[in-house]
C-alpha cells in the first residue's frame, strides 16, 4: 500500500481534510471534534500566531492582524500584511495547509507528505498552480489537483451501474461551480462546468452588513463602515445572522455598544426577514442560474434529463438556493451529506483511488476553459505575427476530458520570418484581450522559407489542469516546448526559499511537529499535557525505544487519552472493552512488545473509529 494521501478543501471561509479508513472517507477533527477549520490566519499582539478558529476570534476585534478569505487573491500579485511582513497569498494558504496538515498527523500518529487539493472548477491555470505552490510551501506534495464539484459527486451513493446524471451545485464562501456529472458502470464524468470564482457567500455577507450599516445610518446619521474594527463586528453579525435565516423567517441581530455619538453610547437592534435578505442576495442567484442554464447547454441535457441535483457550500443552506434550482430543474436538491464537507471527502475518495484503496469510483474531469493562442487572422486563415494581434485559436476546447493532447497547424505571416511567439491563453472569447494569458515563449532561428511556413503547436494538459506547450517547425523539425507550470509559476527557486524559510520562523516554537512532540515527550516538556498514562514509571522512554517504537508510543498515548475521553460516554459493555484494549497496550508498553503495541493501538483506533460515529 502506498502512502497515505489526504484529501483536503481548501475554501474561502473554511477549509477541512478528510482521509479513506476502511474504505470510506472519514473527516479529521481538531481536539475538540470539530472537522472545520476556518480559512483564517491572525497574529496577536505580542506576535503570536493564530489559525483557524483563534484567528477568526480575533477577527473582530483586530481585522488589521487578521486576514481571511486569501483564497480570492491566489493567482495574483496582492500581497497582505501581517504584524510587520507582507506576504502572497500562497503563504497565507499554506500556513491554512500546515494547520491541516499537522492536525492530521497527530490524529493518525503518523507524518502526512501528500495531498489531493479541490479548487473550483473555474480556476484558472495561474490560480492552479497557486494552489500547488501553497502545498508545496506546506510541506504537501499535490498529488492531483481536483475540480470541487467533482470532488463532492464522488460522495454521494450513486447507483454506479445505471446511468445518473447528476448536477452538482457548488456555492461556498468565495466561489460558485455548477458541474453536470455522468456516472455510469464505476465511471464518473464530467460532462459540462460553469462557475464564478467571485461570486459565494462573502458576497451576500458583504450586502448583508450593508443594509444593517445603512439601516443605523439611517437611525443615527453614522456610518459604522468608517471603523474597521466596527465594521468587522457588523460583518461577523450579519454572517450570524445569514445562518440564522437558514432555519427562521426572521433574525434579530443585537450589537451592544457598536457606537458613540455626542458622549452617547449607541446600540444596534434591528429585525431582518428572511424574505429580505434573499431579495437582497436574489440578482446574484440569478447569476448562478445562468450558469446552470449554460451547463446544461454544454452537456446538451435537458432539465428532464438531470437525474440527481445535489447540494454543496455552506452558502446552498439559503432555502432561496434549493427553490430557484427545483423550479428551474423540477426534483428537489440534495444535501443529505453535509455540504461543508463533502468536497472535502470526495478529495479523499480520489487521494485513496491513487494510493490504490478499494474504492469503487474511477474519475473522468475536464477541462473547464479552453486553451490555445493569439495569432492574426486574414482571409488566408491562421497566422502568426503582424497586424491585429488579439485574435484566439482554439487548441483544447473546454469540457475535454483529462489527460488530453491536441494540435494545431498555424502559418508564418512574413517570408524568411525567423521568429515567431507563442502566447498561450485561456478563456472562451474570440478577442485574447478578454482571456486570461497563461504563459508565452519564443521559437527562434525558423529557416528561410516564404510566408506560409508551418508551424505545429501542441498542448497537453494533464489531470491537474496544468499545461505542456510545444511548438514545431514541420518543415525542419526545429522545437521549442514549455511547461506552463513553470511559466506562470509565480514563485522561483530562491524566492520559494525565502517563503519557506519566513514561514518556517512564523510557525516555530508555536506549533509543535510530530517530531517535536515526540522530542517533547523525551525531555518531559510541559508543553502538552500528561494523562495519567503517560506518566507511569513502568513504561518505556524513548530513548529506549527505536525509532519505529518512538512513534508508536505517542500514538499510544494519544489513542489512550481520546479513549479516556470517549468512555464516558460508552454503555458498559463498550467502557468494559475500552479498559481491556487500554490494559492490552499498556501491558505492551511495559513489556517492550513494538509489534504487540502496533497491533494493539490498531485495533483500539478501530474501535474508536466507531464509538466517535456513533
Amino acid at each position: 500500500m502506498s502512502d497515505t494521501i489526504v484529501g483536503i478543501d481548501l475554501g474561502t471561509t473554511n477549509s477541512e481534510i478528510a482521509v479513506i479508513e476502511r474504505g470510506k472517507p472519514v473527516l479529521i477533527t481538531d481536539e475538540n471534534d470539530d472537522p472545520i477549520l476556518p480559512s483564517c490566519v491572525g497574529i496577536t499582539e505580542d506576535g503570536k500566531l493564530l489559525i483557524g478558529r483563534p484567528a477568526l476570534n480575533q477577527y473582530a476585534l483586530a481585522p488589521e492582524r487578521t486576514i481571511r478569505s486569501i483564497k480570492r487573491k491566489m493567482g495574483t500579485d496582492q500581497k497582505v500584511k501581517l504584524g510587520d511582513t507582507e506576504y502572497r497569498p500562497e503563504e497565507i494558504s499554506a500556513l491554512i495547509l500546515r494547520g491541516l496538515k499537522e492536525r492530521a498527523e497527530r490524529k493518525l500518529g503518523k507524518m502526512v507528505s501528500k495531498a489531493v487539493i479541490t479548487v473550483p472548477a473555474y480556476f484558472n491555470d495561474t490560480q492552479r498552480q497557486a494552489t500547488i505552490d501553497a502545498g508545496a510551501l506546506a510541506g504537501l506534495e499535490v498529488v492531483r489537483i481536483l475540480n470541487e464539484p467533482t470532488a463532492a459527486s464522488l460522495v454521494y451513493e450513486i447507483n454506479q451501474n445505471a446511468q445518473m446524471n447528476v448536477l452538482v451545485y457548488d456555492l461556498g464562501g468565495g466561489t460558485f461551480d455548477v458541474s453536470i456529472v455522468s456516472t455510469e458502470s464505476g465511471v464518473v464524468e464530467v460532462l459540462a462546468s460553469h462557475g464564478d470564482t467571485a461570486l459565494g457567500g462573502d458576497d451576500f455577507d458583504e450586502l448583508f452588513m450593508n443594509l444593517l450599516c445603512d439601516r443605523f445610518q439611517e437611525a443615527h446619521e453614522l456610518d459604522l463602515r468608517q471603523n474597521s474594527t466596527t465594521k468587522a463586528r457588523v460583518l461577523r453579525a450579519a454572517e450570524k445572522a445569514k445562518r440564522e435565516l437558514s432555519d427562521h423567517a426572521l433574525v434579530r441581530v443585537e450589537e451592544e455598544f457598536i457606537a458613540e455619538k455626542d458622549g452617547v453610547s449607541l446600540h444596534m437592534s434591528m429585525e431582518i426577514t428572511r424574505s429580505e435578505y434573499e431579495e437582497l442576495i436574489q440578482p446574484m442567484l440569478e447569476r448562478t442560474m445562468e450558469c446552470v442554464n449554460k451547463s446544461l447547454e454544454d452537456a446538451k441535457l435537458s432539465p428532464e434529463q438531470i437525474d440527481r441535483v445535489v447540494l454543496v457550500g455552506g452558502s446552498t443552506r439559503t432555502p432561496m438556493v434549493a427553490q430557484l434550482l427545483e423550479e428551474r430543474l423540477k426534483r428537489p436538491a440534495r444535501k443529505d451529506i453535509n455540504p461543508d464537507l463533502c468536497v472535502a471527502m470526495g478529495a479523499a475518495v480520489q487521494g485513496g483511488m491513487i494510493a490504490g484503496e478499494e474504492i469503487g469510483s474511477v474519475l473522468v474531469d475536464i477541462t473547464p476553459h479552453t486553451l490555445g493562442i493569439k495569432i492574426l487572422d486574414t482571409d488566408a486563415g491562421n497566422i502568426f505575427q503582424g497586424g491585429f494581434e488579439f485574435r484566439f485559436a482554439p487548441i483544447i476546447k473546454r469540457g475535454t476530458p483529462l489527460p488530453c493532447s491536441r494540435s494545431e497547424i498555424f502559418r508564418t505571416v512574413h517570408d524568411n520570418q525567423k521568429v515567431v511567439e507563442i502566447d498561450i491563453y485561456q478563456g472562451e472569447s474570440t478577442d485574447t484581450r478578454k482571456n486570461h494569458k497563461v504563459g508565452m515563449f519564443n521559437v527562434e532561428g525558423l529557416s528561410d522559407s516564404p510566408s506560409g511556413n508551418m508551424i505545429v503547436v501542441q498542448l497537453d494538459l494533464n489531470l491537474n489542469g496544468v499545461l505542456k506547450v510545444s511548438a514545431k517547425e514541420k518543415k525542419t523539425g526545429l522545437s521549442k516546448q514549455i511547461t506552463i507550470d513553470n511559466a506562470v509559476d509565480r514563485l522561483g527557486a530562491s524566492e520559494r526559499d525565502a517563503a519557506t524559510n519566513r514561514l518556517e520562523h512564523l510557525w516555530r516554537d508555536q506549533f509543535p511537529t510530530i517530531e517535536e512532540e515526540i522530542n517533547e515527550y523525551a525531555e518531559g516538556e510541559n508543553s502538552l499535557e500528561r494523562s495519567e498514562f503517560n506518566s507511569s514509571s513502568s513504561f518505556p522512554t524513548l530513548e529506549d525505544a527505536p525509532p519505529e517504537g518512538q512513534r508508536e508510543i505517542v500514538q499510544a498515548r494519544s489513542l489512550v487519552e481520546k479513549a479516556q475521553r470517549l468512555r464516558e460516554k460508552c454503555t458498559e459493555e463498550d467502557q468494559e472493552d475500552l479498559d481491556a484494549m487500554i490494559t492490552t497496550v499498556e501491558n505492551a508498553l511495559t513489556e517492550r512488545n513494538w509489534p504487540a503495541l502496533k497491533k494493539g493501538c490498531d485495533e483500539l483506533a478501530d474501535v474508536l473509529f466507531y464509538l466517535e460515529d456513533a
